[in-house]
């Protein structure tokens, strides 16, 4: 991957993009179609996943940053707006509440760009038959991108997936291919992240090897826990006292009492403390709170959903999306990036991303963004700019983010957060300053399943006559009988309908149009922004927070 220096002397092409408001290479499919009850039907070529990229690098959307939920009316007080954007707490020195109050588009953003959103994909979805759309979603499209990736040649500068997830993750939740990733449950963010709208994703990081080597240079698995229990103590902590749950950790390989029970334990499962620095060879690393060290990389599947798995991860990538930081910014260079920011925008100035489809973009803040999506035969291909651009909105400046990112500061605490991801036996808790658990206040605060409350199978089971039925929501909180898998989870009928919406918009390559499955059009989105006053401004609500409170 390329850094902060040799991006500019590789002379990477800058990204416009408006931040506001909300072997040999394996042979696939070039094209699918499925016409009614007929199998899906392929034509066999070899796989480029740079070509689009290539061929495609006008930007037509220059606001492709404010993604479609930026666009959601507000009608009858519905606020979707303060799931992301909030009081920044610890680093986030953005405070982008007031945002909720109102749509504070530049000129050029204030016709939806995302006409997805009202296209009629029942005709589409009622032709393809229910068995074609299960075989496709069951195919392997990650392993054919790490062939083709891997025999790029050296003039490719960006990510090559090096995970095999076939070959699973041991006890610890460490790839048992070697590579080094690790695996990451999290409780996923309401709304767009659960699975009833129509993805499953999960997660990955991935530390320097000085972070799981001794200082001899020798691997050492008990540390390697101990700095990532380190990590996570660190990217949770809050403004306040931290009492992060970890895994059993040996505090005697840094040399601090962690816990604060007055000696140096060998399986301390809980940190009250920071040390000054990481343990072995990364002993140079200062543990900063709310930040993931340099180098840190992160790794996010997002999948059609599969209604008969029990987790209802498909084997089919919709998108792979890849993240490196490349440097940590200390206080003064934080300031000035966020003031910068500001600046910006109150200028009306478009900020200008360095990089390009084939390294990735930096964010301004760190962090450097790779994505791959489907082309229209299914095969995984580098993002465009553009479609770069809708990743660089929520990972630039949002308040709700934690170093910029979402699941990490989401991780389960402990040894049951570092496995694969499955929302069963996950509970409704509450997250951030909130009073309520996470879910019940999201539905409640939005009046839906989703930001468009367009989610006609989550309105039928919690808003009876349309009215939360909070004793139903209750059911997959701490107390409950019930847990999010359940809350969360689509009929099979709807997981269906909606992988068969999202093959439509793969068949047209229309992400930049909208990359989000609806089943009918979108009634509780605006086509343009008339008024910028949403009618929240009376309720602007500082307590969401990214971090559950377990």
């Amino acid at each position: 991957m390329v850094s902060l220096s040799s991006a500019r002397a590789l002379g990477l092409v800058g990204l416009v993009v408006g931040l506001v408001g909300c072997g040999d290479r394996a042979e696939a499919p070039a094209r699918a179609s499925a016409p009614a009850g007929s199998v899906l039907t392929v034509e066999r070529r070899r796989h480029d996943p740079l070509a689009a990229a290539r061929l495609r690098t006008e930007v037509v959307n220059l606001d492709a940053a404010v993604p479609p939920y930026c666009y959601a009316t507000t009608a009858g007080g519905a606020n979707p707006c303060a799931t992301c954007h909030t009081a920044g707490r610890g680093r986030n020195l953005l405070d982008d509440a007031d945002l909720q109050g109102s749509y504070a588009f530049a000129d050029s953003a204030r016709v939806n760009p995302w006409h997805n959103l009202f296209v009629d994909r029942r005709g589409e979805v009622a032709a393809i038959a229910d068995a074609d759309l299960l075989a496709w979603i069951r195919e392997d499209n990650y392993r054919p991108l790490m062939a083709a990736l891997a025999t790029a040649g050296p003039d490719y500068p960006g990510f090559r997936p090096d995970l095999d997830l076939d070959d699973g993750f041991d006890r610890d939740g460490f790839a048992r291919d070697g590579s080094g990733w690790r695996a990451v449950r999290y409780q996923p963010v309401p709304g767009h992240g659960w699975p009833t709208n129509g993805s499953y994703g999960d997660a990955f990081i991935r530390l320097p090897a000085a972070f799981t080597h001794a200082a001899t240079g020798a691997p050492d698995r008990a540390l390697a826990r101990l700095n990532y229990a380190l990590v996570e103590a660190a990217v949770t902590a809050s403004d306040g006292p931290i009492d992060r749950p970890v895994e059993p950790v040996d505090e005697r390989l840094v040399g601090v009492d962690l816990d604060g029970d007055g000696a140096l334990g060998a399986a301390a499962t809980r940190i009250r403390r920071l040390p000054a620095r990481y343990a072995g060879a990364a002993a140079t690393e200062a543990v900063i709170a709310g930040a993931l060290p340099r180098g840190t990389e992160l790794l996010h599947t997002v999948r059609y959903v599969d209604p008969d798995a029990p987790d209802l991860a498909a084997r089919r990538l919709k998108e792979l999306r890849y993240a490196r930081k490349l440097e940590v910014l200390d206080a003064w260079g934080l300031s000035r990036a966020y003031g910068e920011a500001a600046d910006e925008k109150s200028e009306g100035v478009v900020p200008v991303r360095q990089g390009s489809p084939e390294a990735g973009y930096l964010n301004g803040y760190g962090w450097q963004l790779q994505g791959f999506i489907e082309d229209a035969a299914g095969h995984l291909r580098v993002q465009t700019a553009e479609e770069h651009a809708y990743c660089l909105g929520c990972h630039g400046g949002l308040g709700a983010t934690v170093d910029h990112t979402f699941a990490i500061a989401r991780k389960v605490p402990g040894a049951d957060g570092w496995r694969p991801q499955d929302l069963r036996g996950l509970r409704d808790r509450p997250a951030g300053a909130a009073s309520t658990p996470e879910a019940a206040t999201y539905l409640a605060r939005v009046g839906g399943g989703d930001d468009f409350r367009a989610n006609r199978e989550m309105l039928a089971r919690f808003f009876p006559d349309g009215v939360l039925d909070r004793a139903a929501v209750a059911r997959a909180a701490v107390a409950g009988d019930r847990d999010l898998a359940w809350l969360a989870a689509p009929s099979r009928a709807r997981a269906l309908a909606l992988g068969k919406a999202y093959l439509a918009i793969v068949r047209e390559q229309s992400f930049a149009r909208g990359r989000d499955a609806v089943l009918a059009p979108i009634a509780r989105a605006h086509r343009e922004i008339v008024d910028e006053d949403t009618g929240l401004s009376e309720h602007i609500e500082r307590s969401t927070g990214l971090v559950p409170r377990w």
